[in-house]
């Protein structure tokens, strides 16, 4: 799941009640059925900084809810209200997604460096979502190999 660090970093993470956060604002449907329908409490999530200095993955997490309507498409005032949106007929959704622990950041350049890693869709060329699945292999060997801290 990638953040902009300038919105939500893994050090803000931290520091929210119960290292919480629903991670709102998802605007592609893609991604958000990725979230909506795949997402299980307890899941693991690779946080990920993107549109940084230094994008990579910079901590682990869980997915700590189901699929909820995401207020923010419902608030005029926010950057991602969604005039089409009613609370009776949500369109976008958001997870909870819990800290487990803050790593030292594996750059993307470090990624792709891995052959392991090579059909991982994040790395793929083109690819812009936010929310991506693993492959469970890409998962093990993410947490095995290449996780310090």
């Amino acid at each position: 799941m990638k953040s902009e660090p300038a919105d939500v970093s893994i050090d803000d993470l931290a520091t929210f009640p119960n290292q919480s956060v629903a991670w709102y604002g998802v605007r592609n449907y893609q991604a958000r059925n990725f979230m909506r329908d795949q997402m299980k409490i307890g899941d693991g999530v690779l946080f990920y900084h993107s549109n940084c200095k230094v994008p990579g993955i910079a901590g682990v997490a869980r997915v700590a809810s189901l699929a909820y309507p995401d207020a923010t498409q419902f608030d005029r005032n926010n950057k991602y209200f969604d005039a089409k949106a009613t609370p009776e007929e949500p369109r976008w959704f958001n997870v909870d997604v819990q800290l487990v622990k803050k790593i030292a950041l594996i750059s993307l350049a470090e990624l792709r460096k891995h052959p392991a890693l090579s059909r991982m869709r994040t790395l793929q060329p083109g690819n812009r979502l936010s929310i991506t699945p693993l492959d469970p292999a890409e998962w093990e060997y993410i947490t095995t190999k290449l996780v310090q801290g």
